[in-house]
């Protein structure tokens, strides 16, 4: 086992549970950049290690992760493998094994492929380019990082660092369980074949946590984003299922249709970031559900998760009441009863049975107010267009 590299970052311990009480544990990024360090040592000095320092992206701590096996593949190659542990998280790739092959190379360049059981880019708008590995930027510098610390470690001399550097090394990322655990992520939608992808923007999984869930849409985003062109091209947005059908009638392709649960706030932030990266405008975005969840917008709400957020009915009754001027639209006893509801769906069927226009010139306007509200946090976005649909799928104010 070589001497670890003196350095000023600190262990990070992922025997210290989260604040939810649950394990920690190693992205595929963290597993794949182990096994590379551990392929490395076999390959430049017959170095065989049974654990290895994976220095995290927060530049600040590292994280020592268990090697299962290491050996040679020929007298130019290395491979070693490492368990995936997720930790107490949901992960699908938990307990899988990660394999890295290390080759060296005369190009002088560190170039990263697939191996078997990891994914291949085929659509634009992810990390990656179209035809490469689904190796994601973080895990490739991370591996990077690996490489230089490892001939710092090894190399007597910077002279010899230097020789083994213009070298080159090629970096095989697989995982043997790869093929039958793709089906279950996200990647066949995304254009990801053949494979998992190596992910993780810390190193660390967090356990049970929202961040993967807000980072998978941020990608069907930049997805759906890609797959415009044209001056007309629409995206839409959903926070359930309700407004499906609506968005079907549209005739949009389905990555371009993100479902983004409670998390509106974040979606629109990652679109108006990937416009101005790209420096480019979108069209049109549209928004459609139910007003229980897009409707807390009006009181500035954007998690609108109920464990975050009040229910929507003040807002929408707040709507009301200031459609009553100049003259008056709903009467005392109504907006007292809006008040009262318990729901929102309450307050549409309320609404709804006293006078059918009455109801579809408040969705109207609730939609406008929405959809200036969302304009404001996006100014690459030409137009959004809010549609909002009762539990039944019935449309509350503009028709198409």
């Amino acid at each position: 086992m070589p001497p670890p590299v003196e350095r000023q970052r600190a262990e990070y311990d992922l025997a210290l549970l989260a604040p939810n009480g649950l394990r920690r544990g190693r992205s595929t990024g963290s597993c794949a950049t182990a096994a590379v360090r551990a392929a490395l040592y076999w390959l430049l000095a017959a170095i065989r290690v049974e654990r290895t320092e994976v220095s995290l992206p927060d530049g600040a701590h590292f994280i020592s992760v268990p090697v299962q096996q290491v050996g040679s593949v020929d007298a130019q190659a290395a491979q070693a493998e490492v368990l995936k542990d997720g930790g107490d998280d949901p992960d699908n790739t938990h307990g899988a094994t990660i394999v890295a092959q290390v080759r060296r190379n005369a190009s002088g360049e560190i170039r990263f492929f697939a191996g078997d059981g990891v994914g291949t880019a085929t659509m634009p708008g992810l990390r990656v380019a179209v035809g490469e590995p689904a190796i994601n930027p973080v895990p490739r510098q991370m591996m990077r990082t690996a490489v230089a610390e490892v001939l710092a470690e090894l190399c007597p001399s910077a002279a010899a660092r230097t020789a083994w550097m213009a070298q080159g090394f090629d970096l095989t990322i697989g995982c043997r369980e790869g093929r039958r655990i793709a089906p279950k992520t996200f990647n066949p939608r995304l254009g990801i074949v053949d494979g998992i992808s190596i992910l993780g923007t810390s190193g660390i999984v967090e356990p049970m946590s929202m961040a993967s869930w807000i980072a998978s849409i941020e990608v069907y985003i930049r997805v759906a984003l890609a797959d415009c062109s044209a001056a007309d091209d629409a995206i839409a947005y959903l926070p359930g299922k309700i407004g499906r059908a609506f968005v079907a009638q549209l005739g949009l392709p389905d990555r371009r249709s993100v479902q983004i649960a409670n998390f509106l706030g974040d979606a629109l932030d990652f679109t108006q970031q990937a416009l101005s990266e790209q420096r480019r405008r979108l069209p049109v975005l549209w928004l459609a559900g139910h007003p229980g969840k897009l409707a807390k917008v009006l009181d500035g709400v954007w998690d609108t998760h109920s464990s975050k957020s009040d229910m929507a009915m003040q807002g929408v009754t707040r709507v009301a009441q200031t459609m009553n001027a100049p003259r008056p639209l709903f009467a005392p006893a109504l907006l007292q009863q809006m008040k009262d509801a318990n729901t929102v769906e309450a307050i549409i069927e309320l609404v709804r049975q006293r006078d059918s226009a009455l109801s579809k010139a408040l969705w109207v306007e609730i939609e406008g107010r929405i959809a200036r509200l969302a304009a404001a946090r996006m100014p690459n976005v030409d137009r959004v267009e809010v549609r909002l649909f009762d539990l039944d799928g019935g449309a509350l104010g503009v028709l198409a």
